[in-house]
């Protein structure tokens, strides 16, 4: 024990160098790539989400929500600082051992390099990451000037130092990384006078209330399986229709744009959302019916489904009959889709659950059996149809003394007919106010009520009715595997 105690003070700073080399090495790769899949962490994190099981996967989209995205990330940070870091202490003591100063650092840099290109595939942009944990060995371990142990305080010193060190490296990265992240999409598409119509329509239509958004969203959320976003230009973009057709077909971007293109309001809700999160949101798409352009290439599978690849590697099955009334979008309120949004063009599938709309889209292949597709294949029903709700976000008071409350209202290409609201906990209903409906065929509608409140708190719940005349179920269940169900209440004071 007195001799472990003895060489734990020597011990230490050598800890400290492989923390300080592995967080250099994150910040390095994320200098020379940016938030791109060239960035080491991204195929770091998209191996955690691949080898984790689908009950642990559901349950943080369950219960975690955003915050998982945000632990798969850290998680990734920390395996490759950790990594890095063993590989400092174990090339360290080795050249110890061989008494060669030369080897922590070769070691350190060709073995960060050699890991950061096999996982990234990108053999330059690797330096950015392998250099600065290399540089920190040779300043901190193996150059021939470095002293003997020195007291605690001097040692303490080095330690602030060094953290005031990685501190400027990080912001400098940081920076640096920033700039290298490609700003791809959301510049605005040639002028459109039918799109500004429609926008500034559904603005001078929506409700003006506190706490809810307008008819078309002003923060429309986004959900992906990776971390970072693919990176990919329109100028480098293609689509490829394959599998049981008559012959493979293959369409760019320009020709894509030169289509007879068509403007609608569409709203994409999560499947994994709360009954009243606020994951479902409405753009104006513009985009060329997918239907048409599968045709070209004559399909001819036996089990009339088609499978939809992504950039990214997500995928998703649909049957055929699903393509009527579907987009290949390559505009969001008329600017181009943000990257984010799939830039430069992703599907959508009316009535269906938000995350099976495919972005960044690559491939059509038309199947001659049937398959699942990502979400499936882990116990989710995406492909909906959607359930059907009625959201209650806003609660304001009005200058007459009145309560008003409101929301949005959902139910994929059915509609909403109806909204009503109980101001009793359901006991009596009153018919809500609802605007206008959105030029398109699954769009959502606002509604609001405005009443006298009594005193005290009181509980209100509220439901819809779709437009096939069906009342929202009362039936509660949780989000897994299809969709959150039940009336939405809250108490009021």
């Amino acid at each position: 024990m007195s001799r472990f105690r003895a060489q734990l003070p020597n011990a230490l700073p050598t800890l400290l160098v492989g923390l300080v080399a592995g967080i250099t090495a994150v910040v390095g790769s994320y200098a020379a790539a940016g938030f791109t899949p060239s960035f080491v962490i991204t195929p770091v994190t998209a191996w955690i989400t691949e080898a984790s099981p689908a009950a642990l996967t559901n349950y943080v989209i369950e219960n975690l929500g955003d915050l998982g995205h945000t632990l798969i990330l850290l998680s990734g940070v920390g395996l490759v600082t950790g990594g890095v870091g063993v590989l400092v202490v174990g090339s360290r003591f080795l050249g110890q051992q061989l008494n060669n100063r030369a080897l922590p650092v070769v070691a350190t840099t060709v073995g960060t390099w050699a890991f950061v290109t096999a996982t990234t595939g990108q053999a330059l942009l690797a330096l950015g990451a392998a250099l600065p944990p290399g540089v920190v060995v040779l300043l901190t371990v193996a150059a021939p000037s470095l002293p003997t142990p020195e007291p605690v305080d001097s040692r303490r010193r080095q330690i602030i130092a060094g953290s005031f060190s990685v501190a400027g490296f990080s912001l400098a990265g940081y920076t640096v990384g920033q700039r290298r992240t490609p700003e791809l999409g959301g510049e605005p598409l040639s002028e459109n006078s039918k799109q500004q119509q429609l926008l500034q329509n559904a603005s001078e239509e929506s409700f003006s209330m506190d706490g809810a958004e307008p008819l078309v969203s002003e923060n429309f959320y986004t959900v992906d399986i990776a971390n970072v976003n693919p990176t990919v230009d329109e100028s480098e973009w293609d689509l490829t229709i394959t599998g049981e057709v008559d012959e493979e077909t293959t369409l760019d971007y320009a020709a894509l744009k030169n289509m007879e293109s068509v403007d609608r309001f569409e709203t994409l809700r999560c499947v994994g959302e709360d009954l009243n999160g606020k994951k479902m949101d409405t753009a104006l798409w513009t985009g060329v019916p997918l239907e048409n352009i599968v045709a070209r290439a004559g399909p001819d599978g036996d089990c009339d489904c088609v499978r939809l690849r992504a950039a990214d590697d997500y995928y998703q099955v649909f049957p055929m009959d699903a393509l009527e009334d579907s987009l290949l979008a390559y505009g969001m309120n008329g600017s181009a889709l943000p990257r984010g949004h799939g830039y430069p063009v992703r599907a959508l599938i009316p009535g269906h659950w938000g995350e099976i709309q495919v972005k960044w889209i690559t491939e059509i292949e038309v199947l001659d059996q049937d398959a699942e597709g990502y979400w499936e294949e882990r116990g989710w029903h995406g492909t909906g149809p959607v359930e059907t709700v009625a959201k209650l976000h806003a609660v304001n008071d009005l200058d007459d003394g009145r309560k008003e409350v409101g929301g949005h209202a959902y139910a994929g290409i059915r509609g909403i007919q109806q909204v009503e609201v109980s101001t009793d906990g359901g006991s009596t209903w009153t018919e809500a106010e609802l605007t206008e409906p959105l030029d398109g065929i699954d769009a959502w509608r606002q509604w609001r009520y405005r009443y006298d409140p009594p005193d005290g708190s009181h509980e209100v719940v509220v439901r819809a009715t779709d437009g096939n005349g069906t009342l929202q179920t009362q039936e509660e269940r949780g989000k897994f595997p299809r969709g959150a169900t039940g009336w939405v209440s809250r108490t009021v004071q």
